[in-house]
């Protein structure tokens, strides 16, 4: 019985196995507007037969998208615009659906990763980036603006409106996005945040903001699954890091976190990261263990038999592609077939089970023409 295909809960949540689908940026958002792209490019990943689809980084407010073509969730218009990826996915796919709710903090306003992905100038259409502190991400850049008690307040009740706006498209899992360099991150490393204020200084004032902005989000959305992804380190000195990520998880578990998904890095270009298959691991092994929380490991895991040894030894209780799974779209398929297990499959694919596999998509029955 392969573990990697077995069941999981998050929250009130049941996946049918341990292969999630991370949140994958791509910046071709119309004002913040989903489009046929997204439908496309969701529409044939959630027949994926993967447990867990999330939604790539989603922005709560316009100054908060990564890039001009970043996804939003903050209007109307936005959410009108996401509706109808939603109700195709559910009318054709039982695949679960999250959402990653984000802010770009000072990594705002840059081009698409094609494009240079630099910062645009504000004279070439950009805007003034807002982040903990009044330092640029990268040296030359202009500086953000640092927030202030009311752009505080601002910044959390955007994170609370766009999630009542996920619930309200009936995702089922709503990830807080606290990686990967951007705001919730920034607050939380003391690379990016230099405040002397009651959000600066000591862990106890970093981890503020961004549990207060758990707190609001889950008090907004009690019925759903909600989990926050994380940097387990900067990989700099003096930067933040797993024992820091441990302390913050305990204080998520005890506001009612129901997974957390772990990742590293993004916020200092001076990071070294030891590139490998499962490099992060390790991390969310520890987490886990201490923690005590479901948790999502990620990073170069592409290999069925990888995967499936991590939720079977422990290290992690699912294992989320992103790249990998662009390149190979029906990746869980395979891995299936390799580990002697079942997936889900549209029935309109039923056909495809090679010889020798069948039984992949379970007791199916197709009738001859």
């Amino acid at each position: 019985m392969s573990q990697l295909f077995s069941p999981v809960q998050l929250g009130p949540v049941a996946l049918d196995n341990r292969v999630v689908i991370s949140p994958m940026c791509e910046y071709s958002a119309q004002d913040g507007r989903a489009n046929d792209w997204h439908l496309i490019h969701l529409g044939h990943l959630a027949l994926s037969g993967a447990g867990l689809l999330i939604v790539e980084a989603t922005a709560v407010e316009p100054t908060g998208r990564i890039t001009p073509g970043d996804i939003g969730l903050y209007s109307d218009e936005t959410e009108s615009a996401l509706a109808p990826v939603v109700r195709a996915i559910r009318r054709y796919a039982p695949i679960r659906l999250g959402i990653q709710l984000g802010h770009a903090g000072r990594k705002a306003s840059s081009h698409a990763p094609w494009n240079s992905g630099a910062q645009i100038p504000l004279e070439e259409g950009g805007w003034l980036a807002e982040a903990p502190s009044a330092v640029p991400h990268k040296e030359g850049e202009l500086a953000p603006r640092a927030l202030d008690l009311a752009g505080l307040a601002r910044v959390k009740q955007a994170f609370v409106d766009s999630a009542r706006r996920a619930d309200r498209l009936g995702f089922d899992v709503i990830e807080l996005h606290a990686a990967h360099g951007y705001l919730l991150h920034q607050f939380l490393s003391p690379v990016a945040n230099r405040r002397d204020d009651a959000y600066g200084g000591s862990l106890e004032n970093r981890m503020r903001f961004p549990l207060e902005v758990f707190e609001a989000v889950r008090a907004a959305v009690p019925g759903r699954a909600l989990g926050v992804r994380v940097s387990a380190t900067d990989w700099v000195p003096q930067g933040w890091d797993v024992g820091q990520t441990v302390q913050f998880g305990q204080a998520l578990k005890a506001r009612g976190c129901d997974f957390i998904d772990v990742s590293s890095g993004g916020v200092a270009v001076q990071q070294q990261i030891p590139l490998e298959p499962g490099y992060q691991v390790p991390f969310a092994e520890q987490v886990r263990r201490e923690v005590g929380m479901p948790t999502i490991t990620v990073g170069l895991i592409t290999d069925p038999r990888h995967a499936e040894a991590i939720v079977t030894q422990g290290q992690a209780d699912m294992v989320a592609l992103a790249r990998g799974i662009l390149y190979n779209p029906r990746w869980p398929w395979h891995a299936a077939a390799e580990l002697g297990a079942q997936v889900k499959a549209p029935q309109q694919y039923w056909r495809s089970q090679p010889h020798g596999q069948k039984g992949l998509f379970g007791d199916v029955r197709i009738g001859q023409r």
